[in-house]
């Protein structure tokens, strides 16, 4: 196996021990297998095309674009051309799944379902990464950096774990890394002609030069190593979800002012909605007799950004001793006070306190705020309520059907904002809110026939086990198919009210739990749930239970005239049973699942992905043009390392390839003192060049030595008759580039690296191949003749 093949699957397995970092982070971990298929096909082209072989840019290039039809084909082979190239369509369906991955890191918990998008990014940044590390590693021989994108692959991922970082991952991270330095030094030794290599050291060298590199990478590896180790402890752990036993508090600023972040508490995963145990999340003891009622809102999601339903940034308080009035609550509407004390379990840490609504006063020790237009409390900074004991005190609203009829009109900044949609709404979702609500006489009317429409006689199933897909017809699929639970049924319901101008939100919380006794009630994770509610003026926001078999349907909403599906307007309610309600139905609940909350598969229902974001050409000639303006300025760098890179770096065993390597290391030797200020003179020997630079460049005397070795190569090439190899004259050229440094100010050091003089070569370069190419095209062009009139006559 030879040295490049080695360094290659080096770089390839050092970039898979990295990436086991990510493991805890998702589940399945099927992914891996197809990231390590996907590079090795990406490892494999760059060992085939360094063999033909091709420039190290053109390598890079081919090894990239591999890679992007590799992704094609296996996330966009429907949208591509042939199903591997990638076209408009292709680009386009990419950035909607790195959007919807993008969402999913933010919504879920650890560890999160592997869902399209977050596969996609998984895989992807490891093709990336793996890239970065094979470039420098194996295309440019320089495998010390390549820890700089290991190191990042592992860094995010111990600080999206749980703790500061698993030692087992950076164990096996540090094996890759430090096998990847070994393959490297491998590599070095066997190679014919190096220092290091058991060739005799010139006289005058320094025996510690040999080693140098060595050094150098061991000292890279352990400073790679060392922050590897630090960087873990100071990143923020991406911790559980809104109901999740894991949080940190949203909060911020002191006193009266701060603000509360649009933090999406729907992030729980789909495989919690089944779990067999329904452990006790809240126990509460309460004064009311109706314990229907009770459901405990944690916090409402008021802005549908086409993506989901989401809680916007708000601006919070200290909490109140007495909360204000409801908004749009009149003094006609009967109401009473109700008190419950509740208690959260030692394993609950929830940065939103959860409470009913609409909450007058609450009595609670520690650091908490408070969000007017929501009333909500929330932590501040880490505050959360495992095992806290608090009292709320509450209305017991109970409008009547006929109030809620006779609403007005609600304020117009107010329905602005709560029946904005986005354009991307799928039209079937107003045009079967108009079906369904068709012959109401009142946006009262039109919210029950919704309700009933979705509870009722529309012929919808409740199931926690359905998939609805992601993307613009997610509602639409869900209005047709007709199966999903209560998060799929009041977001579809909230749209709905929202495209028949009433102001409507989606509350999340919890359903009203299991009666314990007098006055006990006892709150279960499968009690998790979401509802929509809707504002009528002079009454406020107003709940509604769309989701069938869920939770209680509201009395206000209940028919009181027989064979009429609408209450009678003219009549009030009655009032619901004041009996104890009837234990949680035999059907799987809204979130059978730890108290991550049904909501958790708010992308599923209402996911509807924005169309007003800027096309995927505007965006990659935005990119192009970026990297051009950084590019544009460094290409005179860049052409100087890579054009050093390739003199000091050639090597060979043949008379020729010695002549050419020597040639080489001194041409880069004059290259090196033009941009240090001393210009080359073609007419004088080597010898007198030498000097000249010692002279001009006032070198130390080991960098002098260096520069008359090659001065005498370079002569052993033109006047001996036969040029035998001269080990070390790249390192003799990098010691003269040390000691010219040193002894130049600053903004020498940085016109030499951006602007060095001897890139004028470039110039002469083009002009040559133009004045070839002229030359060329002359030298083809066709020589007309006339036909000659003479001929033999017959």
């Amino acid at each position: 196996m030879s040295g490049r093949t080695r360094m290659a699957l080096s770089a390839a397995a050092a970039t898979l021990m990295a990436s086991c970092a990510l493991l805890p982070l998702v589940s399945p971990v099927s992914w891996l297998i197809q990231a390590i298929f996907l590079l090795s096909i990406q490892t494999g082209v760059g060992m085939a095309t360094r063999r033909v072989p091709l420039a190290r840019p053109v390598t890079v290039a081919a090894q990239a674009l591999v890679a992007l039809m590799l992704l094609t084909l296996t996330f966009a082979n429907k949208q591509a051309i042939l199903g591997v190239i990638p076209g408009p369509e292709a680009f386009s369906h990419f950035a909607e799944l790195l959007r919807a991955g993008a969402d999913d890191v933010s919504r879920y918990s650890i560890p999160a379902p592997l869902s399209d998008g977050i596969r996609l990014m998984l895989i992807g940044g490891v093709l990336i990464i793996g890239l970065a590390v094979d470039t420098l590693a194996v295309t440019f021989r320089s495998a010390a950096p390549a820890g700089l994108p290991l190191l990042a692959l592992y860094s995010v991922a111990a600080g999206l774990a749980d703790g500061a970082g698993d030692w087992l991952w950076f164990l096996v991270a540090a094996a890759g890394y430090l096998m990847l330095l070994l393959a490297e030094g491998r590599d070095r030794l066997s190679q014919w002609g190096r220092v290091f290599g058991g060739a005799p050291r010139t006289p005058g060298g320094d025996p510690s030069d040999a080693v140098a590199p060595v050094r150098t990478g061991r000292r890279i590896g352990v400073v790679a190593l060392g922050i590897a180790l630090v960087v873990p402890l100071a990143l923020p752990a991406m911790n559980g979800g809104l109901l999740d036993a894991a949080g940190t508090g949203v909060g911020s600023g002191s006193g009266s002012g701060g603000t509360i972040s649009a933090v999406n508490p729907l992030v729980s995963l789909r495989d919690s909605l089944n779990v067999d145990e329904d452990r006790e999340v809240l126990s509460l003891k309460t004064n009311t007799d109706d314990l229907s009622d009770l459901y405990l809102r944690i916090v409402s999601l008021d802005d549908f950004d086409g993506t989901t339903w989401q809680p916007r940034k708000r601006s919070i308080q200290s909490v109140p001793d007495q909360f204000p009035t409801p908004i749009g609550l009149g003094p006609d509407v009967r109401r009473a006070q109700v008190e419950t004390t509740i208690s959260a379990a030692d394993w609950y840490a929830q940065n939103w306190l959860p409470m009913p609504y609409p909450p007058s006063g609450v009595d609670i020790n520690g650091k908490w705020r408070y969000e007017p237009l929501g009333m909500t409390v929330v932590g501040d900074r880490r505050q959360t309520t495992r095992g806290v004991t608090y009292t709320v005190r509450s209305l017991d609203v109970q409008p009547t059907a006929e109030q809620l009829a006779n609403a007005g009109e609600p304020p117009a900044a107010l329905k602005r904002e709560f029946t904005d949609l986005p354009d991307s709404l799928p039209a079937v979702v107003a045009k079967t809110a108009r079906q369904v609500t068709e012959g109401a006489t009142s946006h009262y009317e039109q919210a029950v026939k919704l309700q009933e429409y979705f509870a009722v006689t529309g012929g919808f199933q409740y199931d926690t086990n359905v998939k609805v897909g992601t993307g613009r017809q997610a509602i639409a699929r869900f209005l047709k198919d007709k199966q999903g639970f209560c998060v799929h049924f009041s977001f579809a319901m909230a749209a709905m009210a929202r495209s028949l101008d009433i102001p409507a939100r989606v509350a999340v919380g919890f359903a009203p739990g299991t009666p314990q006794g007098a006055s006990s009630v006892s709150v279960g994770l499968k009690d998790a749930h979401a509802w929509p509610e809707l504002y009528f003026e002079g009454v406020g926001w107003t709940r509604f239970e769309p989701t069938p078999t869920r939770g209680s349907v509201p009395s206000y909403t209940v028919s009181d005239s027989p064979g009429s599906t609408l209450p009678d307007v003219t009549r009030p309610s009655q009032s619901a049973s004041t009996g104890p309600s009837a234990s949680p139905s035999t059907s799987e609940s809204c979130a059978g699942q730890k108290p991550e909350l049904c909501a958790s598969e708010s992308p599923e229902a209402a996911v509807v992905p924005r169309g007003d974001g800027p096309r995927w050409y505007v965006v990659l000639a935005w990119v192009l043009g970026g990297a051009a303006a950084l590019l544009i300025p460094l290409a005179p760098l860049l052409w100087r390392l890579r054009t050093r890179a390739v003199r000091l770096g050639g090597h060979g065993r043949t008379e020729a390839d010695v002549s050419l390597h020597t040639l080489a290391v001194w041409q880069e030797l004059t290259d090196i003192a033009w941009d240090f200020g001393i210009s080359p003179d073609d007419s004088q020997t080597p010898r007198k060049t030498a000097a000249r630079i010692v002279r001009l460049g006032r070198l130390d005397p080991p960098a002098a030595a260096s520069v008359h070795r090659v001065a005498d190569a370079v002569e052993q090439v033109l006047y001996a008759p036969a040029a035998r190899p001269v080990a070390g004259l790249a390192e003799d050229v990098r010691r003269v580039l040390s000691d010219l440094e040193s002894k130049v100010s600053p903004m020498t050091n940085l016109r030499a690296r951006l602007a060095p003089r001897s890139s004028v070569r470039v110039v002469w370069a083009l002009s040559d191949w133009w004045i070839d190419v002229k030359r060329r095209a002359a030298a083809a062009r066709p020589t007309w003749r006339r036909p000659s009139t003479s001929g033999q006559r017959g």
